[in-house]
């Protein structure tokens, strides 16, 4: 590093990803694939750790959606500032092979042509494009006899509630689900309270797995399904999952807890890891708070650590930093709303006369749309269309037009439009 005007420069990248979701980890691994140098700058580790894992690319379209390949070109045509207006099907569909093909050893079920429907930790029939291999069986769709696994000393998983809610739920087809429920108490020592990870890592060590096998197949009954909470390892998930089907002879499931979400936890785990190897640079920890640029292009962008401000160079920059939630968005109290990376233009805002919120807490409030508008380049663009920097790029939940809690379809949008972002970087390279 060198010194120059009173900060430390790194080395120059070709690609700064700021976040470290989803969609800043998608755009990432896939430059860093093609050989591109890539640094990627994040306050924490994005929103991976709070959701299940699964990729919904299109859940809900007034009712559950059952074919998101199906359903996504009208749903596009309704919603024209919607992101996926601008991502077609063989985009999504491409995305969707890649993130398959990366995450091998997750071995990630499911596409763009069915959803699944496979529970929640409340007993919600989800429907999902794709799934970890582990959560595979507990597809609903054909229905089934399941039996849910708890756990003395578990925090955040209530598996009575869950099954319960799900037996009342209505499927498809009529298909018919029956549910009970079996409590073990697994030697946890002096512990009286463990969260999801506490467990994970107990079910790494083979003792553990045998007092549960021990006890647990002492109440199962032929031809049922057992649903575990997400807590069959962190680093040797499959391996567990495998031991648990083997031994049971029973198909075995995860159904997410409540946050942390230890599948989340190995998905964000396993593309860290990938781009580490492929020699990408992953600082967690610091806050970006300025750029640097000529024109409508940017040079670098400037990083706040514990140290003093670093200066990251690249040729391409991403935005990757989320929406309201995790700050990408930012509210202040007399209303405006404003992107504090770069200051960019926020698209999708009500106008002064309306209402942004509503009355009603899960009704849908019109601020909930706000973010950053991009042309089909995924470049950021001011209320005339055009691009604010010719050399930046937003995507994820910092991406106008999209509600992703109401139509299922955070992870999805995350996924392709990462994925979108790379693509056209490296067009343009």
């Amino acid at each position: 590093m060198n010194e120059a005007h009173g900060r430390l420069v790194p080395a120059s990248y070709d690609a700064v990803v700021i976040g470290a979701g989803l969609a800043g980890l998608t755009a990432a691994l896939r430059l860093a694939e093609e050989g591109q140098r890539v640094a990627v700058l994040a306050k924490g580790v994005g929103a991976t750790h709070l959701a299940p894992a699964t990729i919904d690319v299109l859940g809900y379209d007034d009712g559950p959606v059952d074919s998101p390949a199906r359903t996504l070109p009208e749903f596009a045509d309704a919603n024209p500032q919607h992101p996926y207006r601008r991502l077609s099907i063989d985009l999504i569909r491409a995305s969707l092979d890649w993130f398959k093909a990366c995450l091998s050893d997750h071995g990630y079920r499911g596409g763009l042509d069915q959803n699944l429907l496979v529970p929640t930790a409340v007993g919600v029939a989800k429907p999902t494009a794709l799934v970890p291999e582990t959560m595979a069986a507990a597809d609903l769709r054909q229905g089934g006899r399941f039996i849910f696994v708890g756990f003395r000393g578990l925090k955040d998983f209530f598996p009575a509630y869950l099954a319960d809610n799900l037996a009342r739920t209505p499927l498809p087809g009529g298909a018919a689900v029956t549910t009970r429920v079996v409590e073990l108490s697994p030697p946890l020592g002096v512990a009286r309270d463990v969260s999801a990870t506490g467990f994970a890592r107990r079910f790494e060590r083979a003792d553990f797995r045998e007092s549960v096998l021990a006890e647990l197949g002492r109440h199962l009954m032929p031809g049922e399904i057992v649903g575990f909470p997400a807590v069959l390892g962190l680093e040797g998930a499959r391996k567990v999952w495998q031991e648990l089907e083997t031994r049971l002879g029973h198909s075995v499931f995860e159904v997410a807890t409540l946050p942390p979400s230890v599948p989340g936890i190995r998905l964000y785990e396993t593309m860290t890891g990938a781009l580490r190897r492929r020699g990408a640079r992953l600082v967690v920890g610091t806050t970006v708070a300025g750029a640097e640029g000529s024109g409508n292009r940017l040079e670098g962008v400037v990083a706040h650590t514990a140290g003093r401000p670093l200066t990251y160079r690249a040729n391409s920059f991403v935005l990757a930093t989320g929406g309201f939630a995790s700050g990408g968005l930012q509210l202040d109290s007399s209303g405006e709303v404003r992107e504090p990376v770069f200051d960019l233009p926020v698209a999708g805002l009500p106008g002064p006369e309306e209402p942004r919120f509503e009355r009603g807490y899960f009704d849908e409030h019109a601020i909930s749309r706000a973010g950053v508008a991009v042309d089909a380049s995924s470049r950021p663009i001011d209320g005339e269309g055009t691009p604010v920097y010719e050399n930046l790029h937003a995507v994820g939940a910092t991406l106008s037009g999209a509600v992703p809690w109401r139509e299922a379809s955070g992870n999805g949008l995350s996924l392709a439009s990462g994925y979108a972002a790379a693509s056209a970087i490296l067009e343009a390279s």
